[in-house]
């Protein structure tokens, strides 16, 4: 761009130049050198657009606050995403955005007390319509509304927390007993605070204890 607009300041001074020159000579070699620029600028190759999504984040503005807390419901037709946000119903319709595909949703509002928005939710459990899925504004609320392709219920939101729960499920669902009590004690001990890391510790320094005179034979 720097480059073209330079061209084109030489192609003005040439032509002013043009205008006083009297000796053909010089009108000769100032028409040759005319032509060059013009040709040159003509083969200039065009400004590359900008990428919608820059283009759109360059407008934005302020700052942008990753949404992380929702919470959602679900109808037979619909799934259901509420998203808290204080005085969103005061902006214009515009400034509230939601592109669906068939297995996620992007949400970005702007400029809401000069902060900007967004959420992005990727690998929905089940598909839904693009077409049939849109967002209301409501009171300090913004409800975004999935279609569902099909009437059914879903157990959670994505596939990755559908895998997490199975993961856990399958840690615990076992043949033996002591095991599964096992592996739930290590989960409560990871999880919990310090209260309950030294209550679990006590009981199992217990059962030792009970192992070891014999009373019962089994070790947690």
């Amino acid at each position: 761009l720097l480059f073209l607009n330079q061209l084109q300041k030489d192609l003005e001074e040439v032509k002013e130049l043009l205008t006083k020159a009297t000796r053909k000579r010089l009108c000769d070699v100032l028409m040759t050198e005319k032509h060059k620029l013009e040709l040159e600028i003509k083969n200039q190759p065009p400004p590359k657009p900008k990428d919608a999504a820059e283009e759109e984040k360059s407008s934005l503005g302020g700052y942008t606050v990753k949404i992380n807390n929702y919470g959602w419901d679900q109808s037979d037709k619909f799934i259901k995403i509420y998203i808290s946000l204080n005085g969103v119903q005061k902006l214009p319709a515009e400034n509230v955005q939601v592109n669906f595909t068939e297995r996620s949703f992007d949400l970005l509002v702007k400029n809401l007390n000069g902060k900007n928005y967004t959420m992005t939710f990727n690998n929905l459990l089940k598909p839904i319509s693009v077409e049939g899925s849109s967002r209301k504004i409501k009171t300090d609320t913004v409800l975004v509304m999935c279609r569902k392709k099909r009437e059914e219920k879903w157990e959670c939101l994505t596939q990755v927390e559908k895998e997490s729960k199975e993961k856990e499920k399958a840690a615990y669902d076992t043949s033996d007993p002591s095991e599964g009590l096992m592996n739930l004690l290590k989960k409560m001990y990871a999880e919990g605070d310090d209260e309950m890391k030294r209550t679990i510790n006590k009981a199992w320094v217990e059962s030792r204890e009970k192992q070891s005179k014999g009373d019962i034979p089994m070790d947690i």
